[in-house]
């Protein structure tokens, strides 16, 4: 209750939750294969793991009822068929793929069956897994799918993001595309704003030192708070194609440089480099105007500090 409130203060569109039971997602198994080398979770096996981590189910109601309270959007990556049913059951408005279930096509199919919007964690899979997922969540009826650039290590590199498959995967697969962020802070996550990523996915704990199993690679609430409002802020910074004036550049017009006389002129004195200079500000002829008005004579006589105009010259010198 506490993570879906802070989450809602910090800025956040949205909290996903995690829907399975340990017997959902593996099998109770001290074979070596079911245990954990490395990392993390050294020495655990997948059972107790999952046991530990997961979501009591009986909790998803009241989860679900405080989410809509808060105006926050809830929901879930389901692990299996019996998730969904819960699921679909609370009302979940759209549903997430984990990444190592990117594989599974007929629990995809399944989840597309909702036709509810669908997105798709891409940690691990190659780019015809990733065609593979989008086929199956199309052909079981899914029509809005993004899917999410993802590093499937806990914590996971920036270098290993190569943020530059993002442009690439939303040109090669034709959908929106986004982040899901395992690295340690909020960098890798805001430039990929700028690459295209339209959603950011980030663990998030109340503590980072709480003791969960992902809390040692979340983001706090103040994290958090930061990441939205940047994320926000580089989003709205990248606009359109656009190179003309921009609003807040109106006042400083006046400072850029123009042409003005620089020293005291008499009539019919030419215009030289001596008398006439390109300085700030921009009240003069612009400065594009300087080899024009070399060797034109000035009509009148023109004190120094006069911006240059066409009415003090007449034709040039013969």
């Amino acid at each position: 209750m506490r993570i879906i409130g802070e989450a809602h203060k910090a800025g956040a569109d949205a909290v996903k939750i995690q829907t399975y039971r340990p017997d959902t997602i593996t099998m109770d198994s001290d074979r070596e294969e079911f245990r954990i080398r490395g990392g993390l979770w050294d020495g655990r096996t997948l059972y107790e793991l999952y046991s530990e981590a997961h979501m009591p189910w009986d909790w998803h109601e009241a989860l679900f009822k405080r989410a809509r309270q808060l105006g926050i959007t809830l929901f879930s990556s389901p692990f299996d068929r019996t998730a969904v049913d819960l699921l679909e059951s609370l009302g979940a408005p759209a549903y997430k793929i984990a990444s190592f279930e990117a594989v599974d096509l007929s629990l995809i199919r399944y989840v597309a069956a909702t036709g509810k919007p669908m997105i798709i964690s891409t940690g691990m899979a190659d780019a015809d897994e990733i065609d593979e997922a989008l086929h199956a969540a199309r052909d079981g009826g899914c029509h809005d799918v993004a899917i999410l650039h993802c590093v499937s290590g806990y914590p996971a590199p920036a270098a290993d993001y190569n943020l530059r498959t993002l442009p690439d995967m939303q040109s090669r697969f034709g959908v929106p595309v986004g982040l899901s962020d395992h690295t340690l802070d909020n960098t890798t996550a805001i430039a990929s704003v700028a690459l295209g990523a339209c959603i950011i996915e980030k663990h998030f704990t109340l503590d980072r030192s709480g003791g969960g199993p992902d809390d040692s690679f979340s983001l706090e609430p103040a994290e958090l708070a930061a990441l939205c409002r940047a994320a926000r802020t580089a989003w709205g910074s990248l606009g359109s194609v656009d190179y003309g004036r921009k609003s807040s550049e109106q006042g400083n017009v006046q400072f850029r440089r123009s042409l003005y006389v620089t020293r005291d002129v008499a009539a019919g004195e030419a215009v030289t480099h001596d008398n006439v200079r390109s300085i700030r500000p921009g009240f003069g002829l612009a400065c594009r105007h300087m080899d024009d008005v070399q060797g034109m004579k000035f009509q009148t006589a023109v004190s120094r500090g006069t911006p240059l105009a066409w009415d003090l010259l007449s034709k040039k010198i013969e």
